[in-house]
């Protein structure tokens, strides 16, 4: 009884630990700001949230596609990001696919 209960609580440490560790968040919504000299993107989630989301430098191809204005404000975007000191930081930026 002591062993399951041990390991029950050693997996809950882990499960939250791995949550708080950088799990990765997915949001859908409308693109409601841009601003290119911190990159950041403010998106508006279908729900009503406003979540701003932060572009790494690295992440050339989104920054670009901001840039050039193929992602612009009132588009509809998904987006998974994770948490890094203190910002929403995206690993996923794309207009949905469709018609």
């Amino acid at each position: 009884m002591k062993r399951k209960l041990v390991f029950m609580l050693v997996a809950l440490c882990l499960t939250f630990l791995a949550n708080a560790a950088g799990a990765e968040e997915k949001i859908s919504g409308r693109v409601k700001s841009i601003d290119l000299e911190t990159n950041a993107v403010v998106v508006t989630t279908y729900e009503g949230q406003e979540v701003t989301i932060t572009i790494s430098p690295e992440d050339t191809s989104t920054l670009n596609k901001l840039k050039e204005k193929r992602v612009r404000e009132d588009d509809d975007v998904k987006v998974r990001y994770v948490v890094k000191d203190g910002k929403n930081v995206a690993t996923y930026f794309r207009k949905p696919a469709g018609c």
